[in-house]
C-alpha cells in the first residue's frame, strides 16, 4: 500500500474516532423521548438503561485498566479491549496516538491549522528536548500513587481529560449562549426571527438541552482545556509529546514494536522536510536515531520525503546502542516514586477520608466506601454528563485534594431522581455500582439525610405557609411529614400552619426537597451525606 493512501487511511481512523466520541458523548444522557417527562419514565419503567456503548473509550484505555488494577489490588473486568490495545502496540507501536486518540486528533488538527512555527524554527522545535521525560514522570507519579491507594490517573488521562472538558464545560458554554441567543430572537418582534428562533431550538435543544446546565469548577475545565490546545502553537502536539500519561505507557511498550522506521543514508539530502513535519519530535531524519517511544505514526516523514529515503516496514527490533536506548531517566524515576508515594498520603491529612467526613461530600447512590471509591474513580465525568437532573457536580473542596473532580451531589442545582440508576450504568470502572432501581428504592440505597433550617422555614419562622418539601418526597412513606401547630409571626400573632418534620428511617437524601424548596440561595431544607448507606460510621441514628 502506497503511503499515499496510508495517510488518507490515518485522516480517516481520526476522523471516524473523533465523531465517534463525540458521538457517544452526546449520547451520554437520558434518551431523548422521555427527556421531558423522565420523572413519569422512571417511574413507568425504573431500569432505563443507554443503547450506544458509551464506556467503549475507556474499555480501550490501559491506563484506566492498569491503575485501576494497581489500586484495586484485584482484576478489573471489562478492560479486554485494553490488553488487545497493548498487544498491537508492542507490534505496530503508538498506532493508538495517531489513528485513534480523540484527544491526539484535536492536537494533530490544532498543530496543523496556520501553525505559529515555521521552516527553520519548526525544526528546532521538532528535535528532541528533555521535556520529554516530564510525561515518565506523571506516568511514574500516577502509578505509584494508584498502588498506595489513590488514583489520580483521571486527572491527566486523555480520555477522561477529552469527555470532562467537553462535557462539562465546551459543549455546556456552547449550548447555553445558543439557548441565550434564540431567546433573544424569540423575544424579537420580528416575525420571521421568532420562526427562526423556534425552528433552531427544535434541532439544537436534542443535543445541549432543553435547560441552562451548570457544573461546579465547570470555567476552570474549559480555561485548561484551551490552555492545553493552545500549548500547540508553542510545539507541535505539545500535550502528547511531553504531558500525556497514557503516550508515555504507550511509549514504553512501543519501544519493543515490530513496525520500524528504516532510513537509506545514501539516499538522504538532509532537506529537513521530515524533521519539521514529525508529530513526536521522534528524530526521524537519516542520521539520527529514530526515538520510537516517541513516533505518534503520523507517517508524514515519509509521505513528505522528496528523496523516498524513509520506510516503515515489519523488523524485529535490533540492540539498542548509545542514545537508541529507551532511558526514562534515573533522576525522572526517583523523582516520581517519591511524589508517587507521597501524595496518597498528603492528600488524606484533611481527615475527610478517614476522620470526619464532609457533610457536603454526596456520592451518587451506589458509590463504593470512599477508599475504594477512590481507589477506582477516573473523575471521567460520565456519571455528571449522564444526570437527567444536572446532580452531579466535580468535587472542588467537598472531598479534599484526594477527591479533586470526583462526583458530588449539589442538592441546590440537581435531585437524585428516586429511581433513576444511570450513573452506575455509565460507570466505566465500578467506582458507582450498577443496580437496578428495586435494589436502590427496597434496600434502600441511602446518599444523606435531610435536615431543617427552621430559622429559614417558611411555616416554622411564621412568615407564611408550605407544605412544599412533603409534596415532593418520593419515598413511601414520605419521609417529611405534616403537623398542625400554631406558630408566632413576625406580627406577634398567633398563626395556624402546617410545620414539616423529617423522618430519618425514611429519608434516602435523594435531595428533591432542597432543589424545589422556595427559599432560593440557601434553602430551608437541605442534604448531608450522614446516614449515607455506603459508610456504617457516617451515620445519625445509632
Amino acid at each position: 500500500m502506497k503511503v499515499s493512501r496510508l495517510i488518507w487511511v490515518r485522516r480517516i481512523s481520526q476522523a471516524f474516532f473523533l465523531c465517534l466520541f463525540v458521538y457517544l458523548l452526546f449520547s451520554t444522557r437520558l434518551p431523548q423521548d422521555v427527556y421531558l417527562d423522565y420523572s413519569l419514565t422512571f417511574a413507568d419503567a425504573p431500569d432505563v438503561r443507554l443503547a450506544p456503548p458509551v464506556k467503549f473509550f475507556w474499555q480501550i484505555n490501559p491506563l484506566a485498566w492498569i491503575t485501576t488494577v494497581l489500586a484495586t489490588h484485584q482484576w478489573v473486568a471489562g478492560f479486554a479491549w485494553a490488553i488487545g490495545l497493548l498487544a498491537l502496540t508492542l507490534l505496530l507501536g503508538r498506532f493508538f496516538c495517531g489513528f485513534i486518540c480523540p484527544l491526539g486528533t484535536l492536537h494533530h488538527m490544532a498543530s496543523s491549522t496556520k501553525p505559529a512555527l515555521k521552516g527553520s524554527a519548526l525544526a528546532e522545535a521538532n528535535r528532541q528536548k528533555p521535556d520529554r521525560m516530564i510525561k515518565y514522570f506523571l506516568l511514574t507519579i500516577i502509578c505509584v500513587a494508584a498502588f498506595l491507594g489513590l488514583n489520580l490517573s483521571g486527572l491527566l488521562d486523555p480520555i477522561s481529560l477529552l469527555f470532562r472538558s467537553l462535557a462539562l464545560a465546551v459543549f455546556p458554554a456552547l449550548g447555553n449562549a445558543l439557548n441565550g441567543f434564540f431567546e433573544l430572537l424569540a423575544r424579537s418582534d420580528i416575525k420571521i426571527l421568532n420562526l427562526l428562533s423556534y425552528s433552531s431550538e427544535v434541532l439544537v435543544a436534542p443535543l445541549f438541552g432543553y435547560e441552562t446546565v451548570a457544573f461546579q469548577t465547570g470555567w476552570f475545565i474549559g480555561i485548561l482545556f484551551l490552555l492545553i490546545l493552545f500549548l500547540n502553537r508553542i510545539r507541535p502536539r505539545f500535550w502528547c509529546r511531553v504531558l500525556c500519561p497514557l503516550g508515555a505507557l504507550l511509549g514504553i511498550c512501543s519501544k519493543y514494536s515490530l513496525l520500524r522506521l528504516e532510513k537509506i543514508d545514501d539516499k538522504c539530502t538532509h532537506c529537513g522536510a521530515c524533521t519539521r513535519n514529525c508529530q513526536g519530535a521522534a528524530s526521524c531524519e537519516p542520521g539520527m536515531t529514530w526515538q520510537s517511544p516517541e513516533c505518534l505514526l503520523c507517517l508524514n516523514c515519509k509521505e513528505l520525503c522528496p528523496e523516498d529515503a524513509l520506510a516503515f516496514k515489519l523488523n524485529r527490533p535490533l540492540p539498542v546502542r548509545g542514545p537508541a536506548r529507551f532511558d526514562s531517566g534515573r533522576r525522572v524515576v526517583l523523582t516520581g516514586l517519591m511524589a508517587g508515594v507521597s501524595l496518597p498520603f498528603l492528600g488524606k491529612l484533611d481527615g475527610i477520608t478517614h476522620r470526619s467526613p464532609s457533610p457536603q461530600l454526596i456520592r451518587p447512590p451506589g458509590s463504593l466506601p470512599e477508599n475504594e471509591f477512590l481507589d477506582r474513580c477516573q473523575r471521567c465525568g460520565l456519571c455528571m454528563k449522564v444526570c437527567p437532573t444536572n446532580a452531579i457536580h466535580p468535587a472542588f473542596t467537598e472531598a479534599g485534594m484526594a477527591g479533586f473532580w470526583t462526583p458530588n451531589l449539589i442538592m441546590t442545582l440537581g435531585y437524585c431522581e428516586y429511581t433513576c440508576t444511570l450513573c452506575g450504568s455509565v460507570c466505566p470502572t465500578g467506582a458507582i455500582a450498577d443496580m437496578t432501581s428495586e435494589v436502590k428504592t427496597k434496600t434502600p440505597i441511602r446518599i444523606g439525610s435531610a435536615y431543617i433550617d427552621r430559622g429559614r422555614c417558611l411555616p416554622w419562622a411564621g412568615n407564611g405557609s408550605c407544605i412544599m418539601c412533603e409534596e415532593v418526597c418520593p419515598t413511601s412513606p414520605k419521609a417529611i411529614y405534616l403537623k398542625d401547630d400554631f406558630v408566632i409571626n413576625p406580627e406577634k400573632e398567633m398563626v395556624a400552619v402546617k410545620l414539616p418534620y423529617i423522618n430519618l428511617k425514611q429519608c434516602v437524601g435523594c435531595g428533591i426537597c432542597e432543589t424545589k424548596c422556595p427559599v432560593r440561595g440557601k434553602p430551608a431544607i437541605r442534604v448531608i451525606s450522614a446516614g449515607e448507606t455506603r459508610d456504617p460510621d457516617n451515620q445519625i441514628l445509632l
